[in-house]
């Protein structure tokens, strides 16, 4: 069941993003190591999509909701085992994991199709 609009899912897309990018700092793990920048990396690429996402809060709104959608699973996805797959699980994982489960829990609770205005 689809509960969360796509006004919604856009502003959790910019938080989402500024928090990935700040987590490193925020949490203690900006140490130059794929630990940091997978999170920031993922975190800039979450902004950009949102700015061009076909959405109320997107800019350009060339990318379909759907696409958009099945690109924050993948990213979701891509967080949630990167501590495992980039070797840093030794050092830090919790939040990696956590907003990895979110990403993907909040693609598919998100309606296809925006109410554009």
């Amino acid at each position: 069941m689809r509960m969360i609009s796509t006004r919604t899912h856009g502003v959790i897309d910019y938080v989402t993003g500024i928090l990935l990018i700040a987590a490193p700092w925020l949490f203690g793990f900006a140490n130059g190591t794929a630990a940091q920048w997978v999170p920031v990396i993922l975190g800039a690429i979450v902004i950009l999509q949102s700015l061009i996402t076909d959405y109320e809060l997107g800019a350009i709104r060339q990318l379909p909701m759907p696409t958009h959608l099945m690109l924050d699973a993948a990213s979701g996805a891509l967080l949630l085992v990167s501590p495992w797959l980039f070797g840093f699980s030794h050092f830090v994982w919790v939040p990696h994991v956590v907003v990895g489960l979110f990403e993907i829990v909040v693609s598919f609770l998100t309606v296809k199709e925006p109410s554009l205005v």
